[in-house]
């Protein structure tokens, strides 16, 4: 295999790669190395177990700007409305497809002790869209990772190996719908461009029979590379396994070989057997001898976060007490725990710690499907994680995201010295849908993550530098006016691929003579109606993905309050309540608070990708993932706005606009070796 590899160009494969057939089936291919199986005739632990995720132009219309109030108003849309306004007998129409056609799949996933793996309308199941063809093929994304087809879930044990990033996921070969979870694998230079690989690792084993898990990688001093998972076995129980590749010269890390005494860890006295998953990255002990890792459970409705000690990743002991325990969060899942920096602006090894040093713990909620951190102090001497601030704890303070993004994983990319997150971004629409366009899900971008150290409180995520080298052509506007009511159109060539940069200031004496009459402490993006609910300083922002007369589309917008200290409060907003037409869709409003310090514009960046919008304020303090479902704004009907729906001040704004190539995402051409 390596002389093979020799013929790889490592500088940039991805240019001269054709997209032919590679000779055999990627997709049902199996790379790792599998181990012959004993027969187990009961589940049991064996005795040495020790078990203790441009502007075109200023458009201030008074028909526009009723049209988007009366619009924005009236939540409900029409479920008989006329796709893109034609008639759907014409000929030149694509034609719908069928809701009568529609089958009704199961809750996946909650029966075998995971989270409930699909969106569920609150109207109940009958719900239904006339949906073309042209619109669920436009809802693939352009730039954001995901498979060729079927299921899409977690991120699992990302790392980087000899020139390549390696992403593994939670992937269904067989449906577009969670089930027979295996291990899906690919690899790029540059964390943009991907080549699909051979299936990593498929549940074929009394252990991971029910499911190839969620795990993490960890890298050893030496270069080896241990992959910690979740196997569901048999008789549904949640233990731990061990993989590691067969071939470490190998650059693509094709194959891998489970471990012959898995599993390695099963879930110890006290812990549901349903209750025990995801096992994190590994960190060493202050000795530098002894390796240790944390995995989610829960303890009736309290979430924990178990930890483990190793030596060689096979026999482990349980450590006393937990890493941290947060009563009333339920189950955790997908935990996370690394180090950031409280000085330097570079990413932390996972093994990192010491003075000026942060610890964030990161656990997905399986109750509410959220990811919260928390920042604070861990002291390995005592296995002790304690929050900076008790009232921001993990399951009850900050999330990662406000909007869909869930199971989230972060790696330290040791090359360029970053800490890079991944997360799941969800579908938001039925199930049925999912079925009928052939796929479910994708990934985010991934994103830096640094300590924020001008609040001190906070971390700071931003998309990867190299998602810039897919802009294309630019337009900018400069300090453009938008007195209270203005809808201004924005000029955009391929309005469902953007990079939208955008900051907007208030006039400052208007803002302090208005904030402080102002006064709504009790404003809340979900629950405010969203930017059609006008306040004198708010909502402004961008309004993405819309149709010209505005009977679609999604505002990302600021709204201040005069909050209950008396000090200006900012609320960073999506509103996805006017995104579709469509009525099997979920269509919210997400948010939340976000820091303004004092001499700070109110900033925000967009990446616009189809079905996907995921926006950060105020250089990533805040962010929000919004997964939408147009009708109308779609191909070349999607405009872009700018709006001030305040009432009582005027904003100005400024940015720049990019179009976005599509990424290039396609199996390894095997066939041109």
């Amino acid at each position: 295999m390596s002389s093979i590899f020799k013929l790889i160009s490592l500088s940039n494969p991805m240019a001269t790669y054709s997209s032919r057939t590679p000779p055999y089936d990627l997709e049902n291919s199996t790379s790792y190395t599998p181990i012959p199986d004993k027969p187990a005739a009961s589940f049991a632990p064996a005795g040495h177990w020790r078990s203790k995720k441009l502007f075109a132009g200023i458009l201030v219309s008074s028909f526009l700007l009723l049209s988007f109030v009366l619009l924005f108003v009236n939540q409900q849309p029409d479920p008989q409305t006329k796709v893109n306004g034609t008639n759907q007998e014409d000929s030149s129409t694509p034609k719908s497809i069928s809701p009568t056609a529609r089958t009704s799949p199961p809750s996946r996933g909650v029966s075998q002790g995971v989270s409930d793996k699909t969106f569920r309308l609150a109207g109940g199941e009958n719900a239904t869209y006339a949906w073309t063809n042209v619109m669920l093929s436009w809802q693939r994304t352009a730039y954001h990772f995901q498979p060729e087809h079927n299921w899409m879930n977690d991120p699992n044990g990302p790392l980087f190996h000899k020139g390549w990033y390696h992403l593994f996921y939670q992937y269904n070969p067989e449906s577009a719908v969670w089930g027979k979870i295996s291990w899906g694998h690919a690899v790029s230079k540059d964390l943009i461009h991907w080549l699909y690989l051979p299936f990593a690792m498929v549940p074929d084993h009394w252990y991971d029979i029910n499911g190839v898990w969620t795990g993490s990688a960890t890298i050893l001093p030496d270069g080896q590379i241990v992959m910690l998972y979740t196997g569901d076995t048999y008789d549904a129980v949640q233990v731990q396994c061990l993989a590691y590749p067969a071939n470490l010269s190998d650059p693509l890390l094709l194959d891998w070989v489970k471990y012959s005494g898995n599993p390695v860890l099963v879930p110890p006295p006290g812990i549901g057997v349903k209750d025990f998953r995801d096992p994190t990255t590994a960190w060493l002990t202050p000795d530098g001898y002894k390796w240790r890792i944390t995995i989610g459970s829960k303890f009736n409705k309290t979430g924990i976060s178990l930890v483990y000690e190793t030596v060689d990743f096979k026999s482990y002991d349980m450590l006393d007490g937990y890493l941290h325990a947060v009563p009333g969060t339920g189950m955790w899942e997908c935990v996370d725990f690394f180090p950031v920096s409280m000085t330097e602006i570079n990413g932390l090894d996972t093994s990192v710690n010491g003075p000026g040093v942060k610890h964030v713990l990161k656990a997905s909620l399986d109750d509410d499907k959220n990811d919260y951190f928390a920042l604070g102090v861990y002291d390995p001497f005592e296995n002790k994680w304690i929050p900076d601030d008790p009232e921001l704890d993990v399951g009850i303070g900050l999330r990662y995201d406000y909007g869909k993004y869930y199971a989230s994983k972060t790696f330290y990319d040791q090359i360029t010295q970053r800490r890079i997150l991944w997360g799941w971004i969800r579908e938001t629409d039925s199930e049925d849908d999912d079925v009928l366009k052939g796929w479910a899900s994708v990934q985010s971008i991934p994103r830096t993550v640094v300590f924020d150290q001008k609040t001190g409180n906070n971390i700071i995520q931003w998309p990867v530098s190299e998602v810039e080298e897919l802009r294309s052509e630019s337009v900018e506007f400069d300090n453009m006016k938008l007195g209270p009511g203005s809808i201004v159109p924005l000029r955009a060539d391929t309005p469902s691929q953007l990079d939208i940069v955008a900051s907007f200031e208030i006039v400052k004496e208007a803002f302090e003579g208005t904030v402080e009459s102002n006064v709504d402490s009790s404003y809340s993006c979900p629950t405010s109606g969203g930017a059609a609910n006008r306040g004198k300083l708010g909502p402004f922002g961008i309004i993405v993905l819309a149709d010209e007369t505005l009977s679609e589309g999604t505002p990302i917008y600021f709204y201040v309050t005069n909050g209950a200290n008396g000090k200006a409060e900012t609320h960073f907003c999506a509103d996805e309540l006017r995104s579709s037409e469509a009525s099997d869709v979920a269509k919210v409003v997400y948010g939340s608070k976000v820091p303004v310090l004092d001499g700070e514009k109110y900033s925000l960046r967009s990446l616009v990708d189809h079905s996907i919008v995921e926006s950060f304020a105020q250089g990533g303090r805040r962010v929000i993932t919004s997964r939408i479902y147009p009708t109308k704004a779609i191909n070349g009907a999607a405009r872009v706005f700018l709006f001030n729906n305040a009432t009582g001040v005027s904003v100005t704004a400024s940015g720049k606009i990019w179009n976005m190539i599509s990424a290039d995402i396609r199996r390894f051409p095997f066939n041109q070796l």
